[in-house]
């Protein structure tokens, strides 16, 4: 975000990519002081406390940020009926204080920018409170006009009379619930030319990141009236609420598949901050309608896994080629001229192939392809498969680790992982799992899937320097720092959804 103003430039300073905001009412000029005080003096407390590894942020800042971020994205105008209430996640914190403390002046780390929206400030001088710089972010608002339902056809237009509105419709993106933010003191700052002496240097991550193009930030209506069922109808200053009771019902059903084998897997009784249950409804494919083109905004996750409805056979959607599809094909009505599916819908897995000379016409499965005689980049389609494994299956059994990157097939979790020997199958982070980790029992503690077993889907990333332990889901995981040559993997839900277009993915 550039400021008019030189004066203003050389004091503070503001930038985000995917933007989040809360509420909160900003203090008066003597607290405002007092809460900056901790961040001039280096010999102060919280410094040595950070020094020491504690937090990356103090307890005060972290809640004034999520407060401000609630309270804002709950007095959204025109009112929003699926606005998630945000939380504040550790994982999120680490990875944002890692890039704090490179002290660069630009979004990073790169590996990360594709999963994450990050909104960065900073200032010097005339010291001020985090909650500043996010009021900043979310004050773009005035030069945004929100796309009504009506003029979505097929796209949302995006309308910001000012410079920049993305950062406000991050703040204000309703699927954005989780934020983690560093602070860090830096010497000799780079900002845009000019050196600051001593800058504090503020970074708020957030996920799933939001500013999706073509697509509004929430939907329009009555506050809470379009909330995912996830959230079991709980509603909280106008934003979907995971309660307490609703936590507290997932955590009892778990607990009641065998009391007695998870009371003896205990080490020690967790408190509070482990007792973090997680139910989670994430998806590594997304849905798509019969219409959408792979050159679409549509774009795929890193493996390209599709959900097609049903009754694409009907569709008019083009498709270009035999074997080799150009780049405006329908996806579904592809994968049905392959024979992949049929015309009650399912997955498909979408390889991009580069560049071909020429694309052939030819029928088949009820479907006319198209040929062209140019050039243009194409994609192959195949079939989505299922594998069956046990508790012990670890990720690197399944999946190995290579590039380029490879489709996972899909796996069956047997029923009772829970209680599997933790010894033979282990699981070793939080969220993102090392390789050496049972899959079944990470979608577990994940909250991917119960101990019933069931449908989950695997995606390879990059290995990780650390792996954080947490108790989640009736599951221990264990910590790990510098694994040797060990990669890294994510779980995700598979939840079966059909007649949906782009504008209900989960990223």
């Amino acid at each position: 975000m550039k400021c008019i103003a030189q004066e203003w430039l050389r004091v503070t300073a503001l930038i985000v990519i995917a933007p989040t905001v809360s509420a909160m009412v900003l203090p008066n000029a003597t607290l405002l002081e007092e809460l900056l005080g901790k961040y001039s003096d280096e010999d102060g407390e919280w410094w040595i406390a950070k020094q020491r590894g504690k937090r990356a942020i103090a307890d005060s800042d972290m809640q004034s940020i999520l407060d401000l971020h609630n309270k804002l994205r709950g007095q959204v105008y025109p009112p929003s009926s699926n606005m998630e209430y945000m939380m504040w996640d550790l994982e999120l914190e680490r990875s944002a204080q890692s890039w704090a403390e490179t002290c660069l002046w630009e979004h990073g780390p790169a590996s990360l920018l594709p999963s994450i929206g990050q909104n960065l400030g900073a200032h010097w001088g005339r010291y001020r409170p985090p909650t500043f710089h996010v009021q900043a972010w979310y004050d773009e608002v005035r030069d945004f006009t929100y796309p009504y339902p009506q003029e979505c056809n097929p796209y949302c237009p995006y309308r910001c009379s000012g410079p920049v509105c993305t950062h406000y419709t991050q703040v204000v993106w309703a699927t954005s619930s989780r934020i983690g933010c560093a602070i860090n003191l830096c010497h000799n700052m780079n900002i845009w030319g000019q050196i600051w002496p001593k800058a504090v240097y503020l970074v708020c991550n957030y996920s799933p990141k939001g500013n999706w193009w073509g697509h509004a930030p929430y939907k329009h209506g009555r506050p809470c009236s379009a909330c995912p069922p996830s959230f079991g109808g709980g509603c909280r200053e106008n934003l979907c609420y995971k309660g307490f009771y609703f936590i507290f019902f997932i955590y009892f059903l778990i607990e009641a598949q065998d009391t007695s084998s998870y009371s003896r897997s205990r080490s020690h009784t967790p408190d509070d901050s482990e007792r973090n249950e997680v139910i989670s409804t994430q998806q590594m494919s997304q849905i798509v309608a019969c219409e959408v083109r792979l050159r679409d905004q549509c774009k795929g996750t890193t493996f390209n896994r599709y959900e097609c409805p049903a009754g694409c056979l009907d569709s008019k959607a083009k498709v270009i080629g035999s074997v080799h599809y150009d780049m405006q094909s329908s996806v579904c009505r592809a994968a049905i001229h392959y024979g992949i599916i049929d015309n009650d819908g399912g997955w498909v897995d979408i390889t991009r192939q580069g560049r071909k000379n020429y694309f052939i016409k030819s029928y088949r499965n009820g479907v006319q392809s198209i040929g062209k005689y140019q050039s243009a980049n194409s994609f192959t389609v195949s079939k989505v498969t299922v594998q069956a494994v046990t508790c012990e299956t670890t990720g690197e059994q399944l999946c190995p680790f290579q590039k380029p990157a490879s489709h996972c097939t899909r796996v069956y979790c047997p029923s009772n992982c829970m209680q599997a020997n933790p010894h033979y199958a282990r699981v070793i982070g939080s969220r993102i799992y090392s390789d050496m980790s049972s899959i079944c029992r990470a979608a577990v503690h994940a909250g991917v899937v119960r101990n019933q077993g069931g449908y989950i889907d695997i995606m390879p990333v990059d290995k990780r320097k650390v792996y954080i332990a947490s108790f989640q889901n009736g599951i221990f995981s264990e910590s790990l720092q510098n694994p040797p040559g060990s990669k890294a993997f994510r779980v995700f839900a598979v939840v079966l959804i059909q007649q949906a277009n782009c504008k209900h993915i989960i990223k």
